[in-house]
């Protein structure tokens, strides 16, 4: 007898089937290719980095503006959110060309900010190992300087601020943080030329005239030591009234130039960042748009 139901079973047609190169539907997470020797277990950012390797085109950002983005964190001192735009700024970047410079030394400004120093200066190392006599390798370096001192690796410090002077003679935050390291090392004399350098290239407030104050009386010039620390007293005066103005008038306090002033005296000066002109070197004295960083004063 004939099961009732096989009778009435419907017959489904074949199809056509499948390609050889068919990948079948899964709901499993895909496989990312990160190697687990190279990246913190503990680090929630390498799953975000990886999908947008993943899912965003390098040509379809603008890493530029992502740079710019990072600066506008800085601006508004909120600089664990620059580190993670700069790096990501980096790795669009094309590989080893000069806005991933850019954007490593400008991670390095915020790490700094943070007092991060030991991702400072790695990120400083990094802009330099992919050019280290480009337009922002100055910068690069006197920042570098300036974390090594704070990381307590002061021979290190010297040899690189020694090494911004020689790619940009004009840098004058960079013959200031000269200055102040061979102070350090009982080079008074030679401190006072580097401090005069930077004031000749523009860099004139109370900070570097009273590190010049420093390094003559070490020298033993106690009479004209004195009268450069009246004319920086004088001049801190000057400063702070024209503050106490600007406040009293509505306007945004701040310390010297466009950016967040540093913080501490007597040390040198890091957090140089930023784009420079047009985003390339042009003057780094007239550049509006120069960061000041996590330093004694600030730059």
């Amino acid at each position: 007898m004939t099961d009732e139901r096989d009778a009435d079973r419907h017959e489904f047609s074949s199809g056509q089937g499948v390609d050889a190169d068919y990948e079948e539907f899964t709901l499993d997470p895909p496989e990312l290719s990160v190697d687990p020797t190279t990246v913190d277990p503990v680090d929630s950012r390498v799953l975000t980095d990886e999908l947008d390797r993943r899912n965003v085109a390098s040509d379809e950002v603008d890493v530029e503006q992502l740079i710019d983005v990072g600066l506008s964190y800085m601006g508004i001192n909120r600089f664990e959110e620059a580190t993670e735009t700069f790096e990501r700024a980096a790795r669009f970047a094309e590989e080893d060309s000069l806005e991933a410079q850019e954007a490593w030394t400008n991670k390095g400004v915020a790490h700094a900010e943070l007092q991060e120093y030991d991702r400072a200066i790695g990120a400083y190392e990094e802009a330099l190992r992919i050019d280290d006599d480009s337009e922002h390798a100055a910068t690069a370096e006197t920042n570098l300087a300036y974390a090594l001192w704070e990381f307590g690796r002061h021979e290190q410090a010297l040899e690189h601020a020694e090494r911004a002077v020689e790619i940009d003679p004009r840098f004058a935050q960079a013959w200031y943080n000269r200055g102040f390291f061979l102070v350090e090392r009982g080079l008074a004399e030679d401190a006072v030329n580097c401090f005069d350098n930077a004031i000749r290239l523009g860099f004139r407030d109370a900070e570097v005239l009273e590190e010049k104050a420093r390094a003559l009386e070490e020298a033993g010039e106690h009479e004209q030591a004195e009268e450069v620390a009246d004319r920086a007293e004088e001049l801190r005066r000057e400063t702070e009234a024209e503050l106490v103005e600007e406040h009293a008038g509505g306007g945004p306090m701040g310390g010297q130039g466009d950016g967040p002033a540093g913080g501490r005296r007597g040390g040198p000066m890091g957090g140089q960042g930023g784009r420079q002109g047009d985003g390339r070197r042009g003057d780094r004295e007239s550049s509006e748009r120069e960061l000041q960083g996590e330093g004694p004063e600030g730059f």
